[in-house]
């Protein structure tokens, strides 16, 4: 019979994941499909887009954040120390970066400026989550 932390570390992984390969497709799709809009289409675009995605990228970042908040907590280690403070440095660069930048162009403001920081800017944030992810395969030797 599976263990508790044998589960976790499952989810955990499937979670890593599919947001690694999540924002690798933003990072090397979406965003810069940003580009290829004039203001008022992406502006359009951006209010369907940010939904639908939100739909998909909170849930799997709660886990995630839920995760390794049990493995430091529960299972507490070094690795899981360091897992978490990744995932959490991913959710600081989410918020004080990114997440203005979205609201920017929602609320039509330097939409341009902007979509380019978000293209550019992302790139950061595909390498933290690629990162969480290949750290986090080196719990299954430990």
């Amino acid at each position: 019979m599976q263990s508790l932390l044998d589960h976790i570390t499952t989810l955990r992984l499937v979670i890593d994941f599919g947001l690694v390969v999540l924002i690798w497709m933003v990072q090397l799709i979406v965003y810069p499909g940003f580009l290829f809009y004039q203001e008022k289409d992406l502006i359009t675009w951006h209010k369907v887009y940010t939904p639908r995605i939100t739909i998909i990228v909170a849930p799997l970042m709660f886990i995630q954040a839920a995760v390794a908040l049990y493995l430091v907590i529960i299972e507490f280690s070094l690795l899981h120390l360091i897992y978490t403070l990744l995932v959490v440095s991913i959710w600081i660069s989410t918020f004080l970066f990114f997440v203005p930048l979205h609201q920017n162009i929602e609320s039509q403001k330097h939409i341009e400026v902007s979509a380019e920081k978000l293209s550019r800017g992302n790139l950061y944030r595909a390498f933290q989550w690629t990162v969480v992810f290949i750290f986090g395969l080196s719990f299954l030797s430990s």
